[in-house]
Formats: C-alpha cells, structure tokens, sequence
C-alpha cells in the first residue's frame, strides 16, 4: 500500500486522533501499573507508554516490555529509535497488541538516548525522521505521532520548527505533540530541560494556525485542567506531564470536562479501593508490592490523611509478602483522618 492509499485508510479511524487531553510518556512513572491507576481516576484520557527503544521492542521481552491490559485503552506505545525497518517492524508489534497508536520520540535530551541517536538529537535530521514516519506510517493502520521540542540547541526558531513539522507531515504524520520548550543537548540535565528553557507556547499556537489541517498538541508547563481549558483555544489537545503523577487526581472531573463522560467520578477512597483486587492479582504472580503502589501515593495529596497514607504506603509495602493489607490499613487510617 503506498503512503497516499495508507493515509486515506486512515481517515475511517480518524477518531482515534481527536482525544483533547494525554497524560505525558515519562520514563519511571508511566509504566502499566500507573497506567491502570489512573483507569480508576480517568477512563477516557490518551495515556503513553514509557519509551521503548526499537532494538527492546525487536529482540526483548514484549510481553514484559509491552503488555498490558484492555483497561488501560486508549494508549500509544512510545518508541525510541532511528532506522525507518527497525520502527516499521515496532509499528506492526503495536497494532498487533492493540494499541491505539504509535509514538516516536523525538523529544527527549539524556545522554543515553543521544548515543543511540534518537530523541531531541533527530531534530536535526528531519529527512531521517520523514523517512522512519513515512516506513510506520505505510506499515500499520494505526497513527502515527510525534512527540518533539520546539527547537534543539541553535536550531531553535519558529521557522526551524515549521519545516520541521512540514516534511514530516508530507511523510504521513498527522499528529504532533510539542513540547513548548527546546532542548540543549549539552549542558542541562533531563530535568534541568524540563525546566529551564522558557516555554513559548505563541510558537505551538501559531504552528497550529499555519498548519489547520494537522492535529497539534501542546505539552510544558501544565498543572491544572483549566490550563488545559484554556489552551484549547488555540491547539487541539494538550499534554500533562509530571502534574499528573504528583497530582494524580487533577484527573478526576477530566472525562466529565473534556470528554463529555457524565459516569460517575469516583471518590479518592473509591479509586484505592478499586486498585485491591488489581493487586491482589498481581501479588499471587509474585510481583512486590511497592512496584504498584509507588504510582498511588500521591493519591490524597493536599487532603487531609496525606501524610498517614504516604506513611503506612511506604513503610509497609516493602516488607516481604505484603500484601492488599496494606492499602486497606492506609485507606482506615485516612477515615480515621477525616
């Protein structure tokens, strides 16, 4: 199938790109067990995968590496990688699994990922990312996106920017996310470039107004859903990062605000609770406790019983066999708290 022919078969799924607000791919912290965590708090929020190379993807553990449950759709799988084969095989392993799409990573500025050139470093290289968009884009039915910076060390103007989104829009992607920050390669830290680099989000805004046709998120700097509100004035989703595993509970209206959902929004004590039986499963396969409730103790955070919920989370979840026990002695002594 020729990439003209791929594009239009993609307009019957066209739906699958229109979700107005996505929970950040974030290494550490958007794994599978945070993802069905954030199921109990937002059905309907894009939620990513933490980036996988495309080396791990062919040759490592997938269902290790990849699995996950029907829960937690919709969800795009991230990747991290440069050789257009190597990323159209990725392509053809996601929408095998189900995802709902496939990310490439063409943001992040870590040393390790600029030595296996791919991240923030490819913005440099426009016709090597057109061409692996363009080999994913024909291999799957799926979308394909791109998560990128603004710019990337001296490569950091509006003009920069926009020709790097139109070459690879004429690869076949329609689907962007733009970290409103650029990257210095050299210098800053990962965090330090999170921080940093003042966000200029009139550059996101004006990318969208010149490019009506492309579906354009912003992402830097969020921290609260009326922002994200506000920002749908101008771009067509937006991207919350580490607000949402600090504050995971900022979600809790967000199916109701921007999905038109009316369900019924679950109480913080109702989302712990509904994590037990989830534990309970991942317990009997041997799985310790803390790799899941380490995404959960946040959960009341700025409500009272924080402190003592935080407290029992971490002292007990380590210690060996631990169990669902624990988060019904958390959630009794929250009661008690309130």
């Amino acid at each position: 199938m020729t990439l003209s022919e791929t594009l239009i078969s993609k307009q019957e799924i066209g739906d699958r790109l229109t979700y107005p607000l996505s929970i950040a791919p974030m290494m550490d912290r958007t794994d599978r067990h945070y993802r069905y965590f954030m199921r109990q708090i937002t059905r309907r929020t894009l939620l990513y995968t933490e980036m996988v190379t495309s080396a791990a993807i062919k040759h490592g553990d997938k269902d290790y590496l990849l699995g996950f449950s029907p829960a937690e759709n919709p969800l795009a799988l991230q990747v991290g990688g440069d050789n257009p084969q190597d990323l159209a095989e990725c392509a053809r392993i996601a929408e095998a699994m189900g995802y709902d799409e496939i990310n490439l990573n063409v943001g992040c500025p870590s040393d390790r990922v600029q030595s296996g050139h791919f991240g923030a470093c490819l913005m440099k290289n426009p016709d090597l990312v057109a061409k692996c968009i363009e080999a994913m884009t024909i291999a799957t039915k799926i979308p394909v996106s791109v998560k990128h910076r603004i710019g990337v060390d001296d490569l950091d103007s509006y003009e920069d920017m926009q020709k790097f989104v139109r070459i690879l829009s004429e690869a076949g992607c329609q689907r962007f996310s733009v970290h409103a920050r650029k990257a210095w390669l050299q210098g800053l830290s990962p965090k330090d470039n999170r921080e940093i680099p003042p966000l200029r989000y009139d550059d996101v805004h004006r990318l969208k107004k010149e490019f009506p046709h492309l579906f354009i998120e912003i992402n830097g700097g969020f921290t609260t859903l009326a922002q994200a509100h506000e920002q749908l004035q101008s771009v067509d989703a937006v991207m919350i990062g580490r607000a949402a595993y600090d504050h995971p509970y900022l979600f809790a209206t967000s199916d109701r605000e921007f999905f038109g959902d009316e369900s019924l929004i679950r109480s913080r004590i109702e989302v712990a609770e509904a994590m037990i039986p989830y534990i309970d499963r991942w317990n009997a396969q041997g799985l310790k406790l803390h790799k899941i409730t380490r995404h959960m103790l946040q959960l009341f955070h700025g409500q009272a019983g924080s402190r003592i919920w935080k407290r029992i989370i971490t002292d007990r979840s380590c210690i060996a066999d631990a169990g669902s026990e624990v988060i019904r002695e958390a959630i009794a002594a929250v009661y008690q708290q309130t």
